[in-house]
Formats: structure tokens, sequence, C-alpha cells
């Protein structure tokens, strides 16, 4: 899922094609990506990774969509995605971080001022994981700093891989599948200490990289031609022989709920690369909505507009929404008779929900500024469809 696509040229809501070089089948996958995301974040079922790697296939149709710009010059192409990326992190910041100094985090809270104000521009440009306060309590739960501070890896891993894509194309046009392949070589050799990982920061980057970095130039290599050249066969026989190879290395190293794919880099590379290989292998290449997904072409393509905010919010979202639920048990009749419904997770998640539409409506707008777009509060292709009747009315 590429966090940073927007919804130009969405259908409306018959299904008619979106615009020129927009694939549907990607809009649905990163639907699904960031469905699955908030659907783990609050559940930490071991098993949704392994369903539907959702990482991987973010990487990937952000690697596509970096391949097919890369037909403008470099730098441009570079400043345009960073751009989009950082104004909603920049609205992030501003309202987290302010949350964080009112609670009295600040200069002193880690005993080096002056680096505190120095990794404060992390806030800014990510090349390192924005800093934050842990323990804080608040409206929105416990430790709610370091819950709101969960997606911003990712954030971090895509800057890298935005200013690392120039060379990476050049290397995969000059070598395709060593350049797909290396990621996975450096992750074995991290795994099994034939290099060593230096400091915390650049170990955390150079880990996301190996890990992803497959799935990355896998989906820059499908908008490049390199899957078309490979036999039929090929892809089918051997994606699933390297994804039971990542199975099997994380049953074999504690693979269980608590300690999941994400704890198991190996893995998590193998596992994530066989799954994008086969999306990607058999990918329609929807030009135009199918019939039976014509219902859901509003749902998915509000989520593809505001899939920024929605990854950047969502953990947020779960907080407060797990915050505002356990309030219930302080209501008699509730916790005598209807403790069964305080124990489940699935209203946490419809509030959760409703939580992220507010987001959408509230910090949603910057990634319209950011694209140099009309801001819009819910751009789910609706208005688009009114003015396309109305204009056709008009012709008539």
């Amino acid at each position: 899922m590429n966090t940073t696509a927007t919804a130009t040229g969405a259908p409306d809501a018959a299904g008619k094609p979106a615009g020129p070089g927009r694939d549907h089948y990607f809009d649905l996958l990163r639907a699904i990506a960031l469905f699955r995301v908030v659907l783990y974040h609050l559940m930490g079922w071991a098993w949704l990774p392994l369903l539907f790697p959702s990482m991987g296939v973010m990487f990937a149709l952000a690697g596509n969509l970096m391949a097919r710009s890369l037909k403008r010059p470099p730098l441009q192409v570079i400043r345009s995605r960073m751009r989009r990326l950082l104004p909603p992190l920049w609205l992030l910041g501003a309202i987290g971080v302010s949350g964080m100094v009112l609670q009295g985090w600040g200069p002193g809270s880690d005993g080096h001022p002056g680096w505190w104000w120095f990794h404060l521009a992390y806030w800014i440009v990510p090349l390192g994981d924005p800093p934050y306060a842990e323990g804080l309590h608040g409206i929105i739960g416990d430790d709610w700093a370091a819950g709101l501070a969960i997606p911003l890896w990712y954030l971090r891993a895509y800057l890298w891989y935005v200013l690392l894509s120039p060379f990476l194309l050049k290397a995969l046009r000059a070598l395709p599948w060593v350049t797909v392949l290396s990621p996975i070589a450096l992750s074995a050799a991290f795994e099994f200490n034939y290099l060593p990982l230096p400091g915390e920061r650049l170990s955390s980057a150079l880990t996301d990289f190996t890990t992803f970095g497959a799935c990355w130039i896998l989906g820059m290599a499908y908008q490049e031609g390199v899957l078309k050249s490979v036999p039929r066969y090929i892809v089918p026989s051997v994606a699933p022989v390297i994804a039971c190879v990542g199975l099997w290395y994380a049953l074999s190293h504690d693979y269980k709920e608590g300690h999941d794919l994400d704890d198991i880099a190996f893995a998590q590379c193998l596992w994530s690369f066989a799954a994008v290989l086969l999306l990607l292998h058999f990918s329609p290449s929807w030009s135009e909505w199918p019939r039976r997904l014509r219902p859901f072409t509003r749902l998915i393509t509000l989520v593809n507009s505001r899939a920024v905010t929605i990854y950047l919010w969502h953990t947020g979202c779960i907080l407060a929404a797990s915050a505002v639920w356990d309030r219930l048990w302080d209501v008699g009749v509730m916790e005598q008779h209807f403790s069964w419904l305080l124990r489940s997770p699935w209203p946490i998640l419809g509030i959760a929900w409703l939580l992220i539409g507010g987001c959408i409506v509230w910090f949603g707008w910057v990634e319209d500024l950011a694209a140099k777009r009309k801001p819009q509060l819910w751009p789910d292709g609706s208005s688009r469809g009114r003015s396309r009747t109305r204009h056709g009315a008009n012709a008539g």
C-alpha cells in the first residue's frame, strides 16, 4: 500500500474508468491492506499478517507508483513524493508533540537536552524515527504517545525507499533479479550474523529495508515489465516454496500471538515477498471496476484518497475507542448484565472506525493541499460522479 497514493481519477458509482493508467486492482489491495492494519492493531491476532501481509503489499504498490513516476526527472519526483508525505506528518506532530509537551515532556526528559531538540527534527523529515514521550496517560488512553507513534516507522522506511528509488531503478534495469533478490540476501546476512547491524537508528532502517525492500523492488519490476518476461509457470511454482520456508522459519522461532512475523524479520521478508509475487503475478489490471465490486467503489475510493490520514491516525483512534468503551464498566447496569459485551473487541473496532471517519473530515484535507488539489471533506468520488451526471445532462 502506498500511503501517499491519491484518488485522482477515482471512479464514479457506475464503475466507469477512473483515468488513464489507474489500476483498480491496486486500489482494492491498498484498501484491504489498510483495513487489515487497523484490525491487527486492535486484535493482535498473529495469523492476520499471514492471511494478508499488508506492509509488504503497501510497499510493493508504492514501488510500482514510484517506478511509473520516475519517467520524470528523479529530483522532481522525490520532491513531489515528499510534498505529499510530509504535511500530514507535520499535522500529526503539531498535535501530538504539543500534547506531550503539555504533559511535561521536554528537553530534560531523557537527560540530553541538546539531543532532544535535534531529534525533534525527525518530526519534520523522518529520516529516523520521530521521538515521543513514554508513559503518558490521558483521555485517549495509557501511554498514548507511544501508541500514536506506532505507524511512524512506515513513513521513515517509505522516505528512504523514495530517496533510493532512482538508484534501485537503474540497478533493476541492469540486473533485474539480482536487484530484486538482494534485500532478501541482506536480510539473511543480518539474520544469521554474517553482517553486524550498526547503531540503533541505522539498524532499524537497514532491517526495514531488507525486510520489505524486495517487495518495493517487485512493485518497480512489475511496472518495468520484468515479471512479464518470466514464464507463467515459474511464479506459481516458486512463490509457495518461498512462503513455506518463511513460515517454517517463523514456526521454528517462537511464532505465536504476541510474537508474530513483525518480530521475525527474515520470516516476514520471505512470506511478504512470496505473497506479493503471487498477487502481482495474478494481477488482473482492472481499468474498470468489476460488477461485484461496484457497490464498494465509493468506500474504496475514500480509503485510497485518505490513506495517509487513516494510517497515521488509526492507532490513536483505537486507543481513544478503547478508553471510551472501558468507561462503560463504571455503569452498573452494563457491568452486571452486559459484561460479555464489554469484553468484546468488536464494538471498539466500530468506534475506532467512527473516529477514523472523524479524522478523515478533520485532518484529511491536508492530503489535498499537499497534492495541490482542492480540499474535500469526504472524497469518495460521489461529487465527481454527480458533476459528470450534470455535465452529461447539460450536454444533452
